[in-house]
């Protein structure tokens, strides 16, 4: 059951990220790895600012989405076309 609230929360989180951040390379299997993804980056970030989060889905949808919007912002730091 904990691994389907995750996947559930990554999807959200990485649906909420795209819409944020209006990236256009969509699917729902991109925005469920996103999610995921994000909610372990945001875990470390949250970690090394001392930032303590709600542990219930709420707080790991904010952590996830958090994480997948700098994910996203990453990437098109990484790959900018010039």
């Amino acid at each position: 059951m904990e691994t389907l609230i995750s996947v559930l929360c990554g999807a959200i989180a990485g649906w909420l990220a795209s819409k944020i951040m209006h990236s256009k390379s969509g699917g729902i299997l991109l925005n469920i790895i996103l999610g995921i993804l994000g909610g372990y980056v945001g875990n470390w970030v949250f970690d090394l600012l001392n930032v303590s989060v709600e542990n219930s889905w709420l707080g790991r949808i904010i952590t996830a989405t958090i994480g997948a919007i700098l994910l996203i912002a990453g990437t098109r730091m990484l790959f900018k076309k010039k």
